[in-house]
């Protein structure tokens, strides 16, 4: 064009989008195609020319038919021999629809180098099916869909094949450019399906082979009929339909549903060989993901079904738990938590920590869990029960190295004593209603499994109300805030008047700001908050050790039912009570201390200054009245126990409450 703006000379290409008649554009103003020329567009660039300065703008362009394009216009200023010559205009406008499909080299490239490289590494199985339609749709066809086996997609094992023999098929994903969200609603993503025999799609599906087929109308309307989804009708009428078979180590997990409306080329054979050549490279990716997701849900799955489904405590003592998977990388881990009661009002609380993920940490998580379990209930004292867990992480530790952290107290709600040990593991927070929370002097000890060293407890006397927390290094350590600055958050937000706060607000504070780090480790977290049982709910006596304390026994704890309503077990208390009294009196020296608990359940102890642990004698001729004391207490009592104290054992029954 000239310096005013004037056509002087122009391609076919010009020609064919912007006039009807080609000889209309020769001294046409060019200012006249540009939809609101008046704003100065033209006007800009001209004064870019002048200057010598090659510029673009974007400006919608009034094509030759009527319609209007967005396009691009670049101006590149030009001199030569004819003094109009003033620029030359390079119009960049949409392809029309109908072009789309022309150039095989085009849909190729647009296919398999440009797009495809790019989603290869999603592991996610739903984002690949998405992303693999995304490209399908606009670069080879009008709309598609992605269809797989139900049993390669399916949380649990679902049947290839229908009772019928069709294959069972979900459908993963669709997608279509003309944004009729009819396409939505005929065929949803999501929906399981089969396919009649004789379709297509079921051809597609036992042969392993491409199917090419055109959808005339009245086709169209019986696949419409026979769905009843009348939107299909329309929606397929005279399309052209590609079916490519998705196969991977000789098995066809599925196929893509390509279609092209009536406004474009149908497929042809060019098409077929550059369809496939993409569904053979995406089935890789689908069975990379495939496998992927099964791994990782069945290593999901085995590690919350190692995490404890129910917490018990005394009544007294709440208890809430949080367990925050790691980031995308390392969702599975070997974090737990625990909280067992113990008869008597008492409650064992654990946190651990196994070093490393995946499915080993959380096998190895599994181990001490079990092991934690039966610890508790032989009631060994904290110290004791972590020596035996490094014993169990040395002996795991002799075929594969192991090592893990943890925390383990017991609370006493009838004394108010908290006992306390650590085996490399973070020290427990302690918040007194009313006060700072503090972190208790536990003595540091070597992580289970790692090397020599003392196990040492040490008891707290804690205040009624106060909360312990117990945590994993996940909650104050991430990679960019030391674990100092998490400590210190951490104590801040169970700081004054905290105790006072529900456990369940208290626990999402806590998490608070852990959430959207994608690269942290997995959490476990247990809060308590812990209270005595009242005092008119548990009794002490003192009794000689003579052979009188037995009748003196039953009697007061007979009194003592009677006061708090629970008459009715009395006769199976005294005899209970008698038995243990008399097996002290027998094996012990000293006086002998009976307690009387009522919880949920009635429970005797008797303490006596002996570590000796009574054992059940099978009664044999010539001892017929020996060996029956235990014998009466095991078949009487819910449960009973031995466990060990400072100055010898308790021998402990409960009793179910009626």
């Amino acid at each position: 064009m000239d310096s005013s703006g004037k056509i002087l000379q122009f391609d076919r290409n010009a020609a064919a989008v912007l006039a009807k008649n080609p000889d209309d554009l020769c001294g046409a103003p060019f200012g006249d195609m540009i939809v609101g020329g008046s704003d100065g567009a033209l006007e800009g660039l001209l004064a870019a020319v002048a200057a010598g300065r090659e510029t673009s703008a974007m400006v919608a362009i009034q094509a030759g038919e009527g319609t209007t394009h967005d396009a691009v216009i670049t101006v590149h200023p030009m001199s030569g021999g004819d003094p109009d010559l003033s620029a030359l205009a390079v119009i960049r406008v949409p392809v029309p629809l109908a072009d789309r499909f022309l150039d095989p080299a085009v849909i190729r490239r647009a296919l398999l180098d440009d797009s495809l490289p790019r989603i290869g590494a999603t592991l996610d199985l739903d984002q690949l099916a998405r992303g693999l339609m995304d490209i399908l749709v606009p670069h080879f066809c009008n709309s598609g869909a992605l269809l797989l086996l139900e049993s390669l997609v399916a949380a649990d094992e679902s049947p290839d094949q229908s009772p019928d023999g069709t294959h069972v098929l979900r459908r993963m994903a669709i997608s279509f450019d003309d944004d009729d969200q009819a396409w939505d609603a005929a065929f949803p993503t999501g929906e399981v399906l089969t396919y009649p025999a004789d379709t297509p799609y079921a051809q597609c599906m036992d042969g392993g082979r491409p199917v090419l087929a055109r959808l005339a109308d009245e086709g169209a309307a019986r696949i419409a009929e026979a769905w009843r989804r009348p939107p299909v009708a329309e929606l397929l009428k005279g399309a052209s339909m590609l079916l490519l078979p998705i196969i991977a180590d000789g098995a066809t997990l599925g196929f893509f549903v390509c279609t092209r409306s009536v406004a474009h080329r149908p497929f042809d054979a060019y098409d077929i060989d550059i369809g496939m050549e993409f569904a053979s490279r995406a089935a890789r990716f689908i069975e990379s993901a495939r496998r992927y997701g099964r791994e990782r849900a069945t290593a999901l799955t085995l590690q919350r079904s190692l995490l404890p489904t129910d917490l018990s405590a005394p009544v007294t003592v709440e208890v809430h738990h949080r367990y925050l998977p790691g980031g995308r990388l390392i969702e599975v881990g070997g974090d737990w938590y625990e909280s067992i009661a113990l008869p008597g009002g008492r409650v064992v609380l654990v946190v651990g920590d196994v070093a490393g993920h995946g499915v080993r940490a959380a096998v190895t998580m599994g181990r001490l869990r079990t092991a934690i379990h039966t610890l508790a209930g032989l009631d060994l004292p904290p110290a004791e029960a972590l020596e035996r867990l490094d014993l169990l992480m040395r002996t795991l530790g002799e075929r594969e190295p192991h090592f893990a952290t943890c925390a383990y107290v017991v609370y006493d709600a009838v004394s108010g004593r908290c006992e306390a040990a650590s085996a490399g593991h973070l020290p427990p927070l302690m918040a007194l209603p009313g006060g700072e929370a503090t972190y208790l002097d536990v003595p540091p000890a070597p992580p289970l499994g790692v090397g020599e060293g003392p196990i040492v407890s040490r008891e707290f006397t804690v205040e009624d109300g106060s909360l312990l927390v117990l945590y994993t290094d996940g909650l104050v350590e991430n990679r960019s805030r030391d674990i100092d600055d998490g400590l210190a958050r951490l104590r801040r937000t169970f700081s004054s008047g905290a105790a006072a706060r529900p456990l369940e607000e208290l626990c999402q504070a806590a998490l608070d700001g852990v959430y959207d780090d994608q690269h942290r480790d997995d959490i476990a977290m247990l809060v308590a908050r812990l209270r005595r049982i009242p005092a008119d709910d548990h009794v002490t006596w003192e009794l000689p050790a003579d052979p009188a304390a037995a009748r003196r026994a039953r009697g007061l704890i007979r009194d003592q039912l009677e006061r708090w309503g629970l008459g009715e077990l009395a006769d199976s208390a005294t005899l209970l009570a008698s038995e243990l009294v008399t097996n002290a009196i027998r094996h012990a020296d000293g006086r002998i201390t009976l307690r009387l608990v009522r919880e949920e359940g009635l429970v005797v102890e008797v303490f006596d200054g002996t570590d000796g642990r009574p054992r059940i004698r099978r009664c044999e001729d010539g001892m017929a009245e020996s060996g029956r004391g235990l014998h009466v207490v095991g078949r009487l009592a819910r449960r009973w126990g031995v466990r060990r104290t400072g100055e010898g054992k308790a021998v402990w029954c409960e009793l179910e409450r009626l």
